[in-house]
């Protein structure tokens, strides 16, 4: 309808998965690099989450335009099956002929799927079943997909299965019954928000291949800004908002779409009345009165937080950056659930109302940090975390503990990072943050973070009860930095490495997690050096998890494996706010 009036061949912000506007982020690009990983994973599950209208089809879209002509691809995009319905859409994807009357056993369905497996694998090709909205899997049929990758040969699986879902499926594949199947994911990968500047380039590349790319933009740099905050970075959401606000500036006879117009669009497209584009000082307002505003700037202060400073700096008033939130693989939903959830026992009487804007931080924190340590220290069992925390450094006394424990077993560590909320989610464990008040020189405070969300922050108080804290609130009190607890390997972990009893270890973690046999014989047994064998199971383990494939054993990297062979830990509660 207003194509021509604005230069434009097509209507560019239609919500089809067109691949033709596939806008490729450094987040989309991650997503396609995990599903053609699977191409060539041998075998197992990939799993690529993101929330709804993030671009998981599209990006899925995308990968069938490019798989090769020696792949076979069933692509189930509805499904709510039984068992028996999925083994029989499994068998009409791949062609295989079925009886034309009788119902099969399941016992047929799948010694035919088999057969078929095999003489594909003997031709040389590659079979890849693919399932879109994946969280609407019942478990028993999520079993049976697992039980389908024992297809094998003697040199590698013949079923590459790939899960496309929303964030439940994160939660689904943490139950413990479901653990055999999470531990044969070879990758996964969380499709994340735009950031604003994402945003801004999604709108001129769509209007570009739309067919306008000589015509002037016919969004405003404040209109952009606004189309981000409403739409929280998503692309289903600034597709159908742009759509909106194209029309009714071409209603109105303008050239321009203004941050009036963008307003008009969200009211129609969203509900409620006309947002208007806040000023910094009323957005506490709108975080208490929650909503669409709420969602949009807790978003904004993931990606905006301010500069990470060392724990050990001295306090300053904090200065924005940005902050990718893209590696959001590990999340809180990906982690098994361990008995020592950090927020496990709570009451529900005991929290607060979640619109706690206006809290001090003298009341969500300590001023003793050694108080904090032992806090933190008790979640994890510590009988002695006072005594460790009254030491000038609790974090070197327990590594002295750490170097003192017998080898066969998994000491307790401190982790100290600055690489802000998205390692946070990625972690999943609870950390002490350090919050700095608006008051100049004021002394910091020590909180416990035990329970995160995408809007929220949980932080037990002294007193033991829990306050909710939303993210933006959090992003002016915090730079960051925090610090934590992990079970290192046998004999502990340095910046040199692992010891022999820690490679030894790290090879029956790896073999337990792939299900193949480990390098050495006995966990007592260790690698005479770290060598290419070694290595390169620990970057297939890297890369299953998002992370950076360097086939170093670091500490991310171990924490990661800890949660892959189910050791127990406690967990941040992901408790979504009432």
């Amino acid at each position: 309808m207003y194509a021509a009036f604005f230069g434009l061949r097509h209507e560019p912000f239609s919500i089809a998965p067109d691949p033709r506007y596939l806008f490729m982020s450094e987040r989309h690009r991650e997503a396609l690099a995990h599903l053609l990983y699977g191409l060539s994973g041998g075998g197992g599950f990939v799993l690529l989450t993101g929330e709804i209208g993030a671009g998981k089809t599209t990006v899925c879209r995308c990968f069938l335009e490019q798989v090769p002509d020696t792949c076979d691809i069933a692509y189930i995009f509805n499904p709510r099956l039984t068992v028996r319905e999925l083994l029989r859409t499994v068998c009409e994807e791949f062609h295989i002929e079925l009886p034309p009357e009788s119902v099969p056993s399941l016992k047929d369905l799948v010694d035919r799927l088999n057969r078929f497996l095999l003489q594909a694998h003997a031709q040389g090709r590659s079979c890849v079943l693919i399932i879109d909205e994946a969280q609407n899997l019942a478990p028993e049929v999520l079993e049976q997909l697992r039980l389908l990758t024992n297809l094998e040969t003697s040199e590698r699986k013949l079923l590459q299965i790939i899960l496309i879902g929303q964030p439940e499926l994160r939660s689904m594949l943490a139950r413990p019954e479901l653990e055999q199947l999470a531990q044969r994911v070879i990758a996964r990968y969380h499709l994340g928000a735009l950031s604003a500047e994402e945003s801004a380039q999604y709108v001129r590349h769509r209007l570009a291949v739309a067919g306008g790319a000589e015509a002037a933009l016919p969004f405003d740099a404040r209109a952009l800004r606004l189309i981000h905050r409403l739409s929280r970075g998503v692309p289903r959401r600034i597709n159908l908002l742009c759509d909106r606000a194209l029309l009714g500036a071409y209603a109105q006879g303008r050239a321009k779409v203004d941050v009036r117009t963008v307003q008009g669009a969200a009211a129609e497209v969203f509900g409620g009345p006309p947002a208007a584009a806040p000023t910094l000082p009323r957005r506490a307002a709108l975080l208490a009165a929650g909503g669409l505003g709420l969602a949009a700037l807790a978003t904004a202060a993931v990606l905006g937080l301010g500069e990470r400073l060392p724990w050990s700096q001295p306090a300053a008033q904090p200065a924005p950056v940005v902050a990718s939130a893209a590696a959001v693989p590990g999340s809180a939903a990906e982690a098994a659930p361990a008995p020592a959830s950090a927020a496990a026992s709570e009451p529900a009487e005991a929290l607060e109302p979640s619109a706690a804007v206006d809290v001090p931080p003298d009341a969500l924190g300590l001023k003793d940090e050694r108080q904090a340590w032992a806090a933190l220290a008790r979640l994890w069992g510590l009988a002695e975390a006072e005594a460790l925390a009254a030491r000038p450094d609790p974090c070197q006394a327990l590594k002295a503990r750490a170097d003192a424990t017998p080898a066969t077993e998994n000491p307790l560590q401190c982790f100290r990072s600055t690489e802000g909320l998205a390692q946070l989610r990625l972690l999943d464990r609870p950390a002490l943050l350090r919050l700095y008040p608006s008051e100049q020189g004021a002394a910091p405070v020590h909180a416990l973070l035990v329970g995160l969300d995408e809007r929220q922050a949980r932080l037990r108080l002294p007193d033991g009860r829990v306050q909710r804290l939303d993210l933006l609130r959090l992003s002016r009190l915090w730079r960051g930095d925090f610090l934590t607890l992990w079970r290192s390997p046998p004999g502990g972990y340095s910046g040199r490495g692992l010891s022999e009893a820690g490679l030894g270890w790290l090879d029956q973690q790896l073999a337990r997690v792939f299900e193949l046999p480990p390098l050495t014989q006995t966990e007592a047994q260790s690698r005479a050096r770290f060598d290419t064998a070694l290595r390169s199971r620990l970057g297939s383990f890297q890369r299953s998890q998002g992370l950076r494939s360097d086939g170093r054993p670091g500490p991310v990297t171990l924490m990661q494996l800890n949660r892959a062979v189910g050791l127990n830990e406690p967990r941040l509660d992901p408790h979504q706010p009432s």
